[in-house]
């Protein structure tokens, strides 16, 4: 007997397919652990220390607004302040304020000569020059240094505190002369004369002091008495090199010396002057 074959039937070991046609599948949800927000704390700012050259930059800004002028060279504007004495060792003394002193001195005069020359156009040359001594005498420059707040910017070394406050006032005018100085070098002639302008017109107008210099006042009161001109001698001389005090007497013949003490011969020559015309009672006389 011939065994037939049964068929068998074959179960698929595929995923039965959807009604779609596309293979059923299970998708597994996973889920995902909540992230944490962590809050950053920003650090608290640090206060900011003003450096020395941030300080310094600041008291030149306000120095130079004083002044009038924006120095493109700051560094003559500090030579202008700086005594001598300030400078450290090795330093030439053409690093202080003297050079300066020296030019402003002569712009000074220009520019005050043009201001007399179109401001009192009848004027002759004897007042013109009279005018201008005036006007730029140290003690003329020194008020301006003060109405612009320049005695406390004068660079000194360690001259002690007594000499101190006597050198700021005695150098002054020369500070004022060596600004003048050095706005001229730093901006040209017209920053320059705007300088002088604007501190000095007013001065200009202002009515004049009697400008006999006692010095004149004494040698005319002794040839109008037949006494030979005046001698003037040093007596003393004290005080550093940077500061000295020289004490100066006058001498007529038949009267007792008189004496004067001054930062300068010439100054204390002038007092000496003074001295003797009061106590002689000499009219006209006024320190020039």
């Amino acid at each position: 007997m011939k065994d037939e074959a049964k068929d068998i039937p074959i179960q698929s070991t595929e995923p039965a397919a959807g009604a779609d046609g596309e293979a059923a599948t299970k998708t597994l949800a996973t889920k995902t652990p909540e992230t944490k927000t962590h809050e950053t704390k920003t650090p608290a700012k640090k206060k900011r220390v003003r450096s020395s050259k941030a300080k310094g930059s600041d008291a030149n800004a306000a120095l130079e607004a004083r002044i009038g002028h924006s120095f493109a060279d700051p560094n003559l504007l500090m030579q202008a302040i700086t005594h001598v004495s300030a400078l450290k060792s090795g330093r030439k003394r053409g690093d202080s304020y003297q050079r300066l002193e020296f030019l402003g001195d002569h712009v000074l005069g220009l520019v005050v000569s043009d201001m007399l020359y179109h401001a009192f156009p009848n004027a002759d040359e004897g007042e013109l020059s009279k005018r201008l001594a005036e006007l730029v005498r140290k003690e003329s420059c020194a008020d301006v240094a003060k109405s612009l707040g320049l005695l406390d910017d004068v660079k000194l070394g360690s001259v002690g505190p007594s000499a101190d406050a006597r050198l700021r006032k005695s150098v002054l005018g020369d500070i004022c002369e060596a600004v003048i100085g050095a706005v001229f070098l730093d901006g040209g002639y017209a920053s320059a004369a705007e300088f002088v302008r604007r501190n000095w017109t007013e001065r200009m107008h202002k009515p004049r002091r009697p400008l006999r210099d006692p010095k004149t006042v004494l040698q005319e009161w002794a040839q109008g008495k037949g006494l030979p001109t005046p001698v003037y001698r040093e007596v003393e001389r004290t005080g550093p090199h940077h500061d000295p005090q020289f004490r100066v007497a006058v001498d007529l013949p038949g009267l007792a010396p008189a004496e004067g003490i001054g930062g300068s011969k010439r100054a204390a020559e002038k007092v000496a002057a003074s001295v003797m015309i009061e106590r002689e009672g000499v009219g006209g006389g006024n320190d020039g």
